[in-house]
């Protein structure tokens, strides 16, 4: 059975349901615009319409699910509008990520760092691009933890969430905007304890991919049974 393949159960949790979709939307298996059908996702996960609902509600909060009256459940579709929101505050909380780290936060942490962007490296030469796509991600989000402040972190968790969906609807499979060599070089500078490299070079970096996700549109429809690796009544 492949990491992305589970027998249901019939007491899996709301919380558990929504943790497996949030992994497809931002592993791009699910595009944006897909319908999340709740008799679908009944039979996928093996559990009846109440905890399929919670789920979806756990995402709608997270912006990662739109609920539309009369129509259901579809997985969002960010606004261009939307895209310079998303990097306007990813920038200012960023940079404030650089700076408080040069100022001897986490700095002695940073050799953590170096080996996910090695794994991140390792993901793209194996065409691994579900994983490529979730390191590119954690590398900010690992840097953030790096503060200690929790609210700093927990803002930028879901504006990397939100930008990832970004990417599945404006990139194609396979191309992430996001560059392990640009990460290698805000790493070094941050190493170097150079405040002012880093932040440049996060600008930099962050500014190009928000320029590369708006490059050209994904498209896809949704199995959910191929998706979350079941079939109606079977398991794989």
């Amino acid at each position: 059975m492949s990491e992305n393949t589970f027998a249901p159960s019939a007491g899996m949790k709301p919380e558990v349901i929504a943790e497996r979709i949030r992994a497809a939307i931002l592993e791009h298996r699910l595009s944006p615009g897909a319908k999340l059908t709740e008799a679908q996702l009944c039979e996928v996960f093996g559990v009846k319409r109440g905890p399929i609902r919670q789920a979806l509600a756990l995402l709608a909060t997270d912006h990662l699910v739109d609920l539309e009256p009369n129509r259901g459940a579809f997985v969002a579709s960010p606004s261009l509008q939307e895209v310079h929101e998303v990097f306007e505050m990813r920038r200012i909380i960023e940079l404030a990520v650089v700076e408080k780290i040069c100022a001897g936060h986490g700095m002695r942490r940073l050799k953590g760092i170096s080996g996910m962007i090695g794994r991140e490296r390792k993901a793209f030469e194996t065409r691994d691009f579900p994983a490529w796509i979730r390191l590119s991600g954690e590398f900010h989000t690992e840097l953030a933890s790096l503060t200690g402040n929790t609210v700093l972190c927990n803002c930028l968790n879901g504006l990397v969430a939100r930008s990832t969906l970004i990417s599945a609807l404006y990139e194609s499979l396979g191309r992430s905007p996001c560059s392990f060599e640009d990460h290698e070089a805000i790493l070094a500078a941050l190493d170097a304890g150079n405040a002012e490299e880093a932040a440049a070079l996060m600008s930099r970096h962050l500014q190009s991919v928000e320029l590369k996700m708006l490059d050209r549109p994904a498209n896809g429809a949704a199995d959910l049974h191929e998706i979350f690796g079941v079939r109606a009544g079977k398991r794989v």
